[in-house]
């Protein structure tokens, strides 16, 4: 049995495979020796030190490249006892390879985040990070290979995002035991970088909202189901992605409510929101409209293979009605905006536009929540009415009250635009 004194690489090791060498030892890299199995396609990786042989790993699950890479950690590990085995994870990128996965299958993501962590992973740390060696993770590095570099070409808030990520996967690795410590423990965001992240202006006033509603008014009458979206946005504060998926089967015109399930919510929390006389004035007209059409299924905002609009389809819709001025995020400022200047309390802001609430927070909220969250809409949207919105869903003689007077429902310029329209996609 022969061992062959050569410089190893993968290259190396492909043509000595094909001879009879039993084993390789590195020129370059004092103690390192590679034995084959007897199949000559797998092996062994060992490091000697003071003439006892440590086990690394296996060929060619951890290729030539990577070992010599992870030696200088291998030999540190030696003399501080801590063992010299290593998992197959010896670059970064083998770590977030195993991350994107785990984010790829993991049911508790919501669609979007799987596509934004995947993005973030395959388009900038993966690139920037993905042959340095695990051990050589620190803050130097990520200084100049990646924060430093991302904030010159991309916002300071998906800088962030990208951090985040990062240090979210080497966390998880450690927390499972799939690494031996995590390099990343001691380092914070703001070691990088004292830049806040921003909050964008809403680009959308409360002085808009007459020409806003002239313009949805001008929509509905052509393009009722891009004109509802915008609508149920704007009077409910609610999330494209909380709109866009809506049911026939979540609306209960006679107990006048919208139940948005968890699945559907960002926060994973179910959400209930009361349907005002204008609303449900909206929602029977349209529902017309879509009987009238043919449309006998289940979804408010149907795409044409019978399923909900999906993300992209909407946004197509908010890129055209906004036509770069603004977006459908700036309909939901617009509305908790404009519930605060009409005096809403902040709290009931807080739930209609469903943000995250905490613990002590849920524990205080009494049962009278819904008719406090159903006076603020009716007062948002006697708001709106004074602004055009009346045009739109048709109610006059509209009162507000515990006279518990009917509405008198007629139908206006808007309503009759949406029973006629024959235009446009349902």
């Amino acid at each position: 049995m022969t061992t062959a004194a050569v410089k190893i690489t993968d290259a190396e090791i492909k043509r000595q495979a094909a001879g009879d060498a039993f084993a390789l030892r590195d020129i370059e890299n004092r103690g390192l020796y590679l034995r084959f199995a007897n199949s000559r396609t797998r092996g062994s990786w060992y490091l000697v030190v003071k003439r006892k042989w440590h086990l690394i790993g296996n060929f060619p699950d951890l290729s030539a490249k990577q070992i010599i890479a992870a030696l200088p950690s291998i030999r540190l590990s030696i003399e501080a006892g801590s063992g010299s085995s290593l998992s197959k994870w010896v670059v970064t990128g083998e770590l977030l390879g195993w991350y994107a996965e785990r984010m790829a299958r993991d049911r508790s993501l919501s669609t979007k985040r799987k596509k934004t962590g995947a993005s973030a992973i395959k388009c900038h740390l993966i690139p920037r990070l993905g042959d340095i060696p695990l051990a050589g993770i620190d803050k130097a590095t990520l200084d100049s290979q990646l924060m430093w570099p991302l904030q010159e070409t991309i916002s300071i808030d998906y800088v962030r995002l990208v951090y985040q990520l990062l240090a979210l996967a080497f966390r998880q690795a450690f927390k499972l035991g799939l690494i031996a410590s995590n390099p990343m423990a001691s380092i914070k965001f703001s070691d990088f970088s004292k830049a806040k992240v921003g909050i964008k202006p809403c680009r959308l006033r409360g002085v808009q909202l007459p020409e806003l509603l002239d313009q949805l008014l001008t929509v509905v009458m052509f393009y009722p189901s891009e004109g509802l979206l915008a609508l149920m946005m704007l009077c409910h504060g609610t999330r494209i992605g909380e709109t866009r998926q809506a049911r026939w089967s979540h609306i209960s015109i006679a107990e006048r409510e919208w139940f948005i399930p968890a699945e559907n919510t960002k926060t994973g929390v179910e959400h209930h929101l009361p349907l005002t006389d204008q609303a449900r004035m909206l929602l029977i007209r349209y529902r017309e409209v879509q009987q009238a059409k043919g449309y006998e299924g289940q979804f408010l905002f149907p795409s044409r293979n019978g399923t909900a609009l999906s993300e992209g389809q909407a946004s197509a819709v908010f890129a055209k009605l906004g036509g770069g001025e603004w977006t459908s995020h700036d309909l939901r400022k617009l509305a908790r905006t404009g519930w605060a200047d009409i005096g809403i309390d902040h709290l009931i802001g807080e739930l209609l536009i469903n943000h995250a609430m905490g613990h002590n927070v849920k524990v205080y909220i009494q049962s009278d929540v819904m008719s406090r969250k159903r006076d603020a809409l009716e007062k948002w949207h006697a708001h709106l009415d004074q602004r055009g919105f009346d045009l739109i869903h048709g109610l006059t003689g509209v009162r507000f009250g515990d006279s518990g007077n009917p509405l008198e429902a007629t139908e206006s310029k808007g309503c009759k635009a949406i029973q006629e329209s024959t235009i446009g996609e349902v």
